[in-house]
Parts: structure tokens; C-alpha cells; sequence
């Protein structure tokens, strides 16, 4: 149908009023375990139930400047690693009204929010193979980024973004299990991790696991930024 020839009243008419809105998909990794930030629906319909974290789109913002407020109000974060997911657009998704949402998911060290905001807002973090049903299309939201979260670990090194920034390789091996949800044989990932020539070693131990402790190290992001450029993969299987 053709409506550039209608009045700019009609072809905007109120009963065309659709509602855009955001959710954060908030990952976290904690001793060994991906976690994701959730919280208590505050509002009707289904207030009270398990919701993921989100906010209508305001006149004057993007939709990820409303995701980066959101993730500000209930964290305290800036600056931090967030994407945009995909378009949730079905037309019952949401029984309160007719409302898209545009999802994003975010990856943030989980020693850094502000653990008093977060109470505020009665926000909890579960851990991603035990999350409850949530509400509306937010199980599909989370499937959805934890594939997302996966392809893009296989060849970028998002999961640094999880970690403290100074890590033990065991972490970091801890850390991939997590996300790919299976065993990696220990000695094939630390010769395939030192390969890539990206770590700073430190000469400083983590020695909350044992007495002897382990050595760690820091992401050397100027050398995979330049590296990135001539069209380097933070690649650690096989294709």
C-alpha cells in the first residue's frame, strides 16, 4: 500500500502506537559458573515472576543508549562490553501491549557492579543451566545470545571481558568450559592459548587454589587490535 500520498495525521494516526522497548541479557562469570543477572517483574502483566532486565525506549534515545542506561542504572557500569542481539517483533509476545523489543546482550566482570544497586532493583544472578522460566520471550532471548556469546568466542576474545584483569590460564580454560558447556583437555588449550602470543605474563601467583599457586597474566589488547587489523582470528578449536 502506498501512503505517501496521505496526510502526515493519518498515516501517524494513534491507533498505530506500537511500543519499542529494550532487554539486557546481563552475563556474568563467577568461581568456575556463567551467571546471568535477572530480576522481579515490578509491573503487570506477570509482576512478580523472573524477568530479564529492560526498559521502553525513551523519545530521545537509541535503542542502545536505552540498553546502556539500563545496564548503568542497575549495575553502576560504563564503558563495557555490550551488542546489540536481535529484533523481538511477534505480534503476542507481550499481552500488556503491542511492543517490539530490541535485545542486548552484555558481558561484565562480576566483581566490578555495584552489588547495592543491584539489590535495589531486586536483581539476582542464577546460574545459566539452573535459570527458572521466564517470563514472556526471554527464554528465547537468552538461548538466543548464550549462541551468539558462543560463535563469538570462538574467533574474538570476548570471554576477556568476563574475567578479572589479571587471570590464571586455568580461568580462563574454566571460562570457555562455561560458555561451550564442555571438557577441554588442559594441556592442548594452554599450548593453543600461548601460541596466539596475546598474554602478558605477570610475576604474580593467584593463590586462592593452592599454596603454590598459579601465575598470572593480562590481555595484551593493543597487540590483537593491531593484529585484528590484518585480519587475525582469536581462534582456539578447530574449524
Amino acid at each position: 500500500m502506498d501512503n505517501s500520498n496521505l496526510p502526515l495525521n493519518d498515516i501517524y494516526a494513534p491507533e498505530m502506537r506500537i511500543y519499542v522497548a529494550t532487554d539486557c541479557i546481563i552475563f556474568g562469570f563467577d568461581n568456575g559458573i556463567l551467571k546471568l543477572l535477572v530480576f522481579e517483574r515490578r509491573v503487570e502483566p506477570f509482576k512478580g515472576t523472573l524477568s530479564l532486565i529492560g526498559s521502553f525506549v525513551k523519545p530521545d534515545e537509541a535503542a542502545n543508549e536505552a540498553a546502556r542506561r539500563v545496564l548503568k542504572e542497575i549495575t553502576g557500569l560504563e564503558n563495557i562490553f555490550m551488542e546489540e542481539l536481535k529484533t523481538y517483533s511477534n505480534i503476542d509476545r507481550d499481552p500488556g501491549a503491542r511492543c517490539i523489543s530490541i535485545a542486548h546482550y552484555a558481558l561484565i566482570r562480576i566483581d566490578d557492579y555495584d552489588k547495592e544497586l543491584v539489590a535495589k532493583h531486586d536483581a539476582i544472578w542464577y546460574e545459566v543451566d539452573k535459570l527458572p522460566n521466564l517470563v514472556l520471550d526471554h527464554d528465547l532471548m537468552i538461548e538466543d545470545a548464550l549462541n551468539r556469546l558462543r560463535r563469538k568466542a570462538r574467533f574474538y576474545p570476548i570471554g576477556f571481558e568476563l574475567l578479572p584483569k589479571k587471570f590464571t590460564i586455568p580461568q580462563f580454560q574454566n571460562l570457555y568450559e562455561a560458555i561451550f558447556q564442555k571438557t577441554l583437555d588442559t594441556r592442548n588449550f594452554r599450548k593453543k592459548l600461548m601460541s596466539l602470543k596475546l598474554l602478558i605474563p605477570l610475576n604474580e601467583k593467584d593463590k586462592s587454589g593452592s599454596k603454590k599457586g598459579a601465575f598470572l597474566y593480562k590481555f595484551d589488547y593493543t597487540k590483537y587490535k593491531r593484529l585484528e587489523q590484518k585480519g587475525f582470528n582469536f581462534s582456539l578449536f578447530k574449524n
